[in-house]
C-alpha cells in the first residue's frame, strides 16, 4: 500500500488478521531492508494477528529525511514511527516487533513518547540491540566502519560510493567476496539460488538511501539508548550464533532498560536469515516461546 508522512512517499505492507484473530502486529525492520526482504517473516508473524510494516525513511525505496531538509537520525526516525502509530492506530493497542536496528528505532521512540507504552501490548527485540558495546567488532574493524561511514555520508563520496560501489556490474563481481557477504552466499545451495541471493542483495544496496545508510551506521556504532527507562517488558530473541553482538551483553543493557527481559534463543546460526528467506526460513526468527507468548498477549 501506499504510504505518505510529511511529505515522504514510501510504502507499506498490510496482511489481514487470520480468521478469528482480532489483534495487531506492527513490524519495523531494520538496516539493508525492503518490504520484500522480510515477507516470510510476515508470514510467520500473521498467523498470529493482523500484520503492519511500514517503510522506514530511505529504506525500501522511501523518499529519505534529506528530501525535507532534515537527517536520518535514530531521534526523527523515532519521531516518524511515533506519528505512524499515532496515525494508523489511534485508539487501538498493538503488539510491536523491531528487527535489529528496528528495535533501537523501536526503543528510541517509546523513551521519547512514554505515553504510548500504554498502546502495546507485547514488545519483542528480535536481535535487537541497545549500546555500541553489544557489537563484538575488534577495535580496529569498529574504527574503520565508524570512520568509513562518517566519510561517505557526505558528498562527493556518497556520489561516488553509490555509481562506484554499488554499480550492479561491480557488485555482482566482488560482493560475495567481501567481509560481511561471504557468509550470506554460503547458503547458496547452486547456481540459481547464487543469482537469486545476489540480484536481491543488488536491489537492496541500491534502493536504500546511501547517505541514510551511512549515517545511521555512524548513529548506532556509537549508540547508547540505555536512558531513559521503558515501563514495559520485552521479549528478546537472541541469536544461538551471531556475528554482530555479544548476546549476554544485549542482555545486561536490556535489562537497565526494560521492566522485565524474557530471553528467547533460536537455533538460527546467524544474525539473520536469508535475504531470499520464505516462510519456512524465516520460522526460526519466531522460536517456540516467542509463538506460546503470541498466541498470548499480541
Amino acid at each position: 500500500m501506499p504510504l505518505n508522512i510529511n511529505g515522504l512517499d514510501g510504502r507499506m505492507l498490510h496482511l489481514p488478521a487470520p480468521k478469528g484473530a482480532t489483534k495487531e502486529i506492527l513490524f519495523v525492520y531494520g538496516h539493508h531492508s525492503s518490504l520484500e526482504r522480510w515477507w516470510g517473516l510476515m508470514q510467520v508473524l500473521n498467523r498470529y494477528a493482523a500484520v503492519t510494516m511500514p517503510d522506514l525513511p530511505g529504506f525500501g525505496g522511501m523518499d529519505s529525511f534529506y528530501k525535507i531538509g532534515k537527517k536520518p537520525t535514530i531521534d526523527n526516525l523515532a519521531d516518524y514511527l511515533a506519528a505512524f502509530i499515532k496515525l494508523r492506530y489511534k485508539r487501538k493497542k498493538i503488539a510491536v516487533a523491531g528487527m535489529s536496528f528496528g528495535f533501537v528505532v523501536v526503543t528510541r521512540m517509546l523513551q521519547r513518547y512514554p505515553e504510548l507504552t500504554k498502546k502495546v501490548t507485547m514488545l519483542i527485540s528480535i536481535v535487537g540491540f541497545a549500546h555500541h558495546e553489544d557489537f563484538t567488532f575488534g577495535r580496529l574493524r569498529y574504527y574503520t566502519y565508524l570512520n568509513g561511514t562518517r566519510l561517505f555520508a557526505h558528498q562527493p563520496f556518497t556520489w561516488l560510493f553509490r555509481y562506484g560501489a554499488l554499480n550492479s556490474r561491480v557488485l555482482h563481481a566482488v560482493y560475495a567476496r567481501t567481509h560481511n557477504a561471504k557468509h550470506k552466499f554460503k547458503q547458496a545451495k547452486n547456481k540459481e539460488e547464487f543469482e537469486m541471493l545476489m540480484q536481491v542483495e543488488i536491489g537492496l544496496w541500491q534502493d536504500n538511501d546511501v547517505k541514510t545508510y551511512m549515517f545511521t551506521t555512524t548513529e548506532f556504532l556509537q549508540l547508547d539508548n540505555l536512558q531513559p527507562r521503558v515501563d514495559l517488558p520485552v521479549w528478546h530473541v537472541t541469536a544461538q550464533v551471531d556475528r554482530y553482538f555479544d548476546h549476554r551483553v544485549v542482555e545486561q543493557h536490556l535489562n537497565i532498560i526494560f521492566n522485565d527481559v524474557k530471553l528467547i534463543e533460536t537455533k538460527l546460526d546467524n544474525h539473520a536469515p536469508s535475504v531470499i528467506a520464505d516462510e519456512k526460513m524465516a520460522a526460526p526468527l519466531v522460536p517456540a516461546g516467542l509463538r506460546a507468548a503470541l498466541r498470548k498477549h499480541a
